[in-house]
């Protein structure tokens, strides 16, 4: 497995794996990156060189996973970038199917195309999506913030913010569900281009969920459960 090191062209990141582009937009870097090796990026951007180097390893090799360097980071970098990654589901990746779908729908000329039942499927998963990164927002990531601040707060955040950090394994089976679906079941006359386009975008919100869950469920739970054992020892 070789990793991204900071004195790597980003340029060279980005043509061995273009889609690292929608990860690279996290953190306001865009087409045009120029010459620039990593650290020179990092250092014009003022981020964080050793946590961008972790996140773009991690979201381009399965196996690597450095825990021990995540630990190093507070929670609130890992929840900032996590932020960052549901607001480019929320206004970017979900609008952009949704807008295509709708198109591919418009423009199918058959009208025995399944078409609508995926759709049907792809909102769903949609309202799924949403309601994840609304809690996370309004209660999961608040009360982390918290108790990372030293805030004693014995509330506990609902069962649903708990079970909000490991959902996303439930909605990644479902958008797996929904690319066997158009693999297998998509019939009728449709545009290829445009149906090509749908699947290559939800097949890479599926890459990138799955990525974010190793995030999510094996340090940001465990900085959780961490950082609210002192507050239960006060009750």
């Amino acid at each position: 497995m070789v990793l991204i090191d900071k004195d790597k062209k980003l340029s060279d990141v980005i043509l061995e794996d273009p889609s690292i582009v929608t990860v690279l937009n996290r953190f306001n870097i865009f087409l045009g990156v120029g010459d620039k090796t990593i650290r020179q990026m990092c250092n014009e951007k003022k981020l964080n060189t050793d946590f961008f180097l972790i996140i773009l390893n991690t979201f381009s090799n399965e196996e690597y996973f450095p825990e021990k360097l995540f630990k190093n980071f507070d929670a609130k970098t890992i929840i900032d970038y996590l932020n960052c990654t549901n607001n480019y589901y929320l206004h970017f990746i979900i609008p952009n199917i949704e807008s295509h779908f709708n198109l591919l729908i418009k423009r199918s000329t058959d009208n025995n195309t399944n078409l609508e039942l995926l759709y049907k499927f792809f909102l769903e998963v949609k309202s799924e999506l949403i309601n994840r990164i609304k809690t996370d927002s309004n209660e999961l990531f608040t009360k982390i913030i918290s108790l990372n601040s030293n805030f004693i707060d014995t509330n506990e955040p609902s069962d649903e913010a708990l079970r909000s950090i490991s959902v996303d394994n439930a909605i990644e089976d479902k958008i797996n569900d929904l690319v066997n679906m158009f693999v297998i079941h998509l019939s009728g006359n449709y545009d290829t281009n445009l149906c090509l386009a749908v699947l290559f975008a939800i097949i890479n919100l599926k890459k990138d969920i799955c990525q974010n869950n190793r995030i999510r469920n094996k340090i940001l739970m465990p900085i959780y459960q961490y950082l609210l054992k002192p507050n239960q020892d006060n009750v």
